[in-house]
């Protein structure tokens, strides 16, 4: 596979997932701020700004100056609508690697944005948020039945995977330093997308190790950090071309993957709180370590130089700067 489809498929699962879980947590934070008059609005939204990497601007923040921010604005990486328009030109180049019922989901969800924001300002952002993470469901599930599981599907699931773990640690990181009673750590479920699961799984027993260990480290929930890690793991071991090396990990990537799983699967019972903070800001870092290792080990190698005129005495070279991975 060209390494160009392949980063534009990694991407693309990031950026869509990135959609899908802005939208969730912004969800969650607006019913939040509308519902409850003791919540402080520039409070809540600087918070919702830090845990999404976004920059807090001058001036008090309130649900509509936090959304148009999060949602609609066009200036940085991690609104909604960018992160939907990258994912969508990223499709737009590398179509040959995608499925046209992919592209079409992408490109229709992209050309509904304008009307929903209008009818998000006239009658409340709940449904635009709705909107978005129905078509990022649509767009996982139309990857899961219409692509062939080769290395352009597990370059998807690679990308989906990192950006869930860095989102959900995001997420974790804005309630770490709470009471165990907080009914905050409720708010981290709705976002996660796993109350329901939750509640069935502690027969509604709620309580802020419980929440933590659910997200962090449930084997069976497909949200889960535990979960998510594994899958780009098992993605990185799929597309190694010489698998079974006798020394282990032969890729960085796959080494930083294997020692944060590794940590979080051989937890001591009850140490998951101590500490909380540090294990969370070390999972970020290796979010982003990982995302160099993958790029620098598939997407931006040296390029390879063939010398095609050697024979006749001209020492000109001429660089083949795509190859294929």
């Amino acid at each position: 596979m060209l390494a160009r489809n392949a980063e534009s498929l990694y991407w693309i699962g990031r950026y869509v997932e990135r959609a899908d879980d802005t939208a969730r947590i912004l969800d969650v934070a607006v019913h939040q701020l509308l519902e409850d008059a003791t919540v402080n609005p520039d409070r809540t939204s600087r918070l919702l700004l830090r845990v999404l990497g976004i920059e807090p601007p001058e001036g008090t923040l309130d649900v509509w100056s936090v959304t148009e921010l999060v949602a609609f604005s066009g200036e940085h990486g991690g609104s909604i609508v960018d992160s939907i328009s990258s994912a969508r030109e990223n499709a737009r180049g590398a179509r040959e690697v995608t499925s046209s019922e992919m592209w079409e989901c992408l490109n229709a969800t992209y050309n509904g944005l304008p009307d929903r924001e209008r009818a998000a300002r006239r009658l409340g952002p709940h449904e635009f948020f709705r909107y978005v993470k129905e078509r990022a469901a649509m767009f996982a599930g139309l990857a899961d039945s219409t692509l062939s599981r080769d290395d352009g599907y597990r370059f998807l699931l690679l990308g989906r995977s990192v950006e869930r773990v860095d989102m959900t640690v995001r997420l974790l990181l804005s309630r770490a330093g709470d009471r165990s009673s907080s009914p905050a750590w409720v708010t981290v479920l709705r976002s996660a997308g796993a109350h329901d699961t939750y509640l069935r799984t502690h027969r509604g027993a709620l309580d802020a190790h419980l929440v933590a260990e659910f997200i962090l480290l449930d084997r069976l929930f497909p949200r889960s950090v535990f979960h998510s890690v594994r899958v780009a793991e098992r993605c990185l071991e799929e597309l190694d071309q010489r698998p079974n090396s006798r020394v282990g990990a032969r890729h960085e990537a796959q080494r930083l993957l294997g020692r944060a799983r590794s940590e979080l699967e051989f937890l001591p019972p009850g140490e998951l709180l101590e500490d909380l903070q540090s294990r969370l800001l070390s999972l970020q870092d290796t979010c982003h370590d990982v995302g160099e290792a993958i790029s620098l080990q598939y997407f931006h190698a040296a390029p390879w130089v063939a010398w095609t005129d050697a024979a006749i005495g001209n020492d000109r070279p001429e660089a083949k700067v795509e190859g294929e991975l």
